[in-house]
């Protein structure tokens, strides 16, 4: 068994612009990746970059529907990056809005996995937040929200 989380929230605009906020490197950029930004748009069977140096692949898409990754997104006791799994499914709902789901799931069972799901967690719930702010508002809720992304450099997990 791995540990996983799952994070959800309503985007009120339609799921074609929500699945296109995430799709397009240029929206991404301004309120999720926006230190290296996304190299390009997410295409299955193709492998981008997120900030600067995070590789991302794509590992399935179906328009409008669902985004499925895989990147290193665990570290291990020993140091060593392994691939967890991410699941984006965008919803609409009757009232024209849309629900986004993320899951990650294929952490490791140990103290450095356990504390990679609560990083992630946060961190993925903080792009739900970052998206809607965007996509709804045109407000990109990053800017100045890390110290490190003040100083140009990629948010990075803090020492705990």
């Amino acid at each position: 068994m791995s540990l996983g989380i799952r994070v959800s929230g309503r985007i009120g605009r339609p799921v074609a612009e929500v699945f296109d906020a995430v799709v397009n490197p240029k929206k991404l950029s301004s309120y999720f990746t926006t230190i290296g930004g996304a190299s390009a748009p997410l295409v299955k069977g193709t492998t981008v970059t997120w900030w600067k140096d995070a590789p991302v692949e794509v590992v399935d898409l179906v328009p409008e529907s669902r985004i499925v990754l895989r990147w290193d997104g665990g570290t291990g006791e020993d140091k060593a990056t392994y691939k967890t799994l991410v699941e984006m499914d965008f919803k609409p709902l009757e009232d024209g809005g849309t629900l986004v789901t993320i899951a990650e799931n294929g952490w490791r069972e140990d103290a450095a996995g356990r504390r990679g799901t609560y990083l992630n967690c946060e961190g993925w719930t903080q792009m739900l937040c970052s998206m809607k702010a965007f996509v709804e508002y045109g407000i990109n809720l990053r800017e100045g929200m890390f110290l490190s992304e003040m100083k140009g450099e990629p948010a990075s997990a803090p020492d705990v």
